[in-house]
């Protein structure tokens, strides 16, 4: 176990640039699964005919799939289909494709656990369905799902280490290059990324916090 020699600038950059992969995949997969899983999660709510019997299909199925699995398909089985995508691209596909339906579920429960009679309350005032939901019901639940969501995104931040497995030159892969060409590394090098997988997921736990007491 060598402390001093894990920890130079050498190995701190590399790990930072790996660090800085995982937050940009992180973020452009919650940004791209927050806007598909909270439309699926409100035509899910709605019920559609046939259209939100479909989406509940296809939300089990994926939720039901490892995460693994999902990120080996878009990889190394879409180009058999003539899709062919890069390594990145692939990594943000996958954890788009699996958090849109975690976070479907989360968008339709929090719209459910809002009492029927404010919908009901909205239109007998005049409101369309849609401008009930969007400026009524929406705003209301989404207070509600903040600590669920905040949730989903810290587990969606952590998962990002499973595209290892397609070579995602993410914070996991640098340590494990690192670790490789030095063994006497590895408690020092993943004490370091644990310690930076920590203060990101803490302070959005912390933000997460803050919000559901402002609008408690």
């Amino acid at each position: 176990m060598d402390f001093s020699g894990a920890f130079t600038s050498d190995n701190l950059l590399f790990l930072l640039e790996g660090f800085y992969v995982t937050l940009k995949v992180a973020f452009i997969s919650i940004v791209f699964s927050f806007i598909i899983g909270g439309l699926v999660g409100t035509l899910r709510f709605a019920k559609i005919p046939l259209l939100s019997k479909v989406l509940a299909v296809i939300v089990e199925l994926v939720r039901n799939l490892p995460l693994l699995l999902i990120i080996l398909f878009t990889y190394f089985a879409l180009p058999e289909l003539g899709i062919n995508l890069s390594i990145t691209v692939s990594a943000i596909v996958a954890l788009t494709i699996f958090e849109s339906a975690m976070l479907a579920e989360i968008v339709r429960g929090g719209l459910n656990s809002i009492p029927k009679g404010q919908m009901e309350a909205a239109r007998s005032s005049g409101l369309s369905y849609v401008q009930a939901l969007r400026l009524i019901i929406l705003p209301q639940a989404l207070r509600r799902m903040v600590p669920n969501l905040v949730s989903q995104f810290i587990s969606l931040l952590k998962d990002t280490s499973l595209a290892v497995v397609i070579a995602l030159p993410e914070l996991l892969h640098n340590a494990k290059i690192i670790q490789a060409q030095h063994p006497s590394y590895v408690i020092p090098i993943f004490l370091i990324i644990s310690l930076m997988y920590f203060v990101v997921n803490y302070a959005l736990s912390l933000v997460a916090k803050r919000l559901e007491l402002k609008h408690a």
